[in-house]
């Protein structure tokens, strides 16, 4: 088995909304850039994507939407679906740019069932919101959801499904409420405060699914402790009990506090240290397979290269020292487009993220969240809500 997949070509830097859209592209060139500089892609055969065909794309998403994406870009007329709107604006070549970003998290979903790698990671991926007929939060086509369906047709009946990002993975949730196969669990900001407005403790799965989806709405201005000890007192526990094959994890980095797009409180240190605490729970509950995508993320140049270059360098176990410094070619590039552009010095915002575990009688903010989850969803999974052993 080689070493961890990357999926990577400077065309998905195609995927591109246009104007001055918070959803830029320029993000995942300067992350390329910065793991280049800093060593973490060294020796590292970059996979080429190629565009997912209709077969696959019509796994999660109806022919009469894949119809219109084609179309929009050649009409001058509203063609619905959530398509021309400010969120999703069209833009030329729209249907093929979208394609590509599913079949890039296709390509890796593949590496993985076919045994070549046990991790893979594809920045350009984690458009979670998309839906069965329409787009939705700057996503047009679901990679997350079209990759999970096809690693459920080939080997695999037990899949999580962990999205960190600050707003609710509401598509892939969408896709898979009333599936048991597959494991649901959204970290994020708290729908009373943020759109899509879902993602409530009470939402939990439909049917045989009852239990599978798994949601911990946080309040705003969670720092790096607070999210930490949510997670810890909620997440574990229930893939301890789902046992999947494989993790997949939408790693948005929105949750950062300098994001203009949310009002979360983490850190670069806080994102590493999500990215190592996910690499763990995959070699505990997955046999170590593990499917990482990108998603959002709107601090272009102080957070998004930073984090996902610590992202990348777990999955390929290339771990960065936070007091790494930024290398001066970056820094000198970043320079040259941004003059203005207030750079911080090394891969760290000097964070402490330690966190004390939920059960110790401490009343952190988060802890409604903690409780209200562990309610809803520990006991149908024969677990105790109310034990922090379980």
């Amino acid at each position: 088995m080689s070493s961890p997949a990357v999926v990577w070509d400077p065309s998905l830097l195609k995927y591109d909304l246009g104007g001055q859209h918070p959803f830029n592209p320029v993000r995942l060139d300067l992350t390329v850039r910065l793991a280049t500089e800093l060593g973490v892609l060294d020796g590292v055969d970059l996979l080429v994507p190629t565009a997912a065909g209709d077969e696959e794309l019509l796994r999660v998403h109806v022919p009469e939407y894949l119809a219109a994406v084609r179309e929009a870009p050649n009409v001058g007329w509203d063609v619905g679906h959530g398509l021309g709107t400010d969120d999703n604006p069209v833009f030329p070549d729209m249907h093929d740019a979208t394609a590509l970003v599913v079949g890039s998290t296709l390509l890796a979903a593949r590496k993985i069932a076919d045994g070549e790698v046990r991790r893979a990671v594809n920045i350009a991926g984690g458009l979670h919101h998309a839906m069965r007929d329409h787009a939705s939060g700057f996503c047009i086509y679901n990679d997350c959801a079209i990759a999970i369906s096809w690693l459920l047709d080939h080997g695999f009946d037990r899949i999580a499904y962990v999205d960190t990002d600050v707003h609710h993975g509401d598509g892939v949730q969408a896709a898979f409420y009333d599936d048991p196969r597959v494991l649901t669990v959204s970290m994020h900001q708290h729908p009373f405060t943020l759109w899509p407005g879902t993602g409530y403790s009470a939402e939990i799965g439909k049917g045989k699914a009852a239990g599978s989806a798994v949601n911990i709405p946080l309040p705003p201005h969670t720092r790096d402790p607070g999210w930490l000890r949510a997670f810890d007192a909620v997440v574990p526990a229930v893939l301890q009990e789902f046992q999947p094959q494989l993790l997949v994890t939408q790693c948005g980095v929105d949750s950062h506090e300098e994001d203009p797009m949310a009002d979360m409180s983490l850190s670069v240190d806080g994102h590493r240290t999500i990215y190592s605490t996910l690499r763990d729970l995959a070699e505990r509950y997955a046999n170590g397979r593990w499917l990482a995508v990108g998603g959002g993320g709107y601090q272009l140049i102080r957070v998004v290269p930073r984090s996902w270059t610590h992202l990348m360098a777990t999955v390929l176990d290339r771990d960065v020292p936070p007091e790494t410094p930024l290398p001066p070619g970056w820094v000198s590039t970043v320079q040259g487009a941004a003059p203005a552009a207030d750079l911080p010095a090394a891969m760290t915002d000097g964070k402490d993220t330690a966190f004390k575990r939920w059960g110790d009688d401490a009343d952190d903010p988060v802890d409604i969240a903690i409780r209200d989850t562990r309610r809803a969803i520990f006991p149908l999974h024969g677990l105790d809500p109310d034990d922090p052993r379980d």
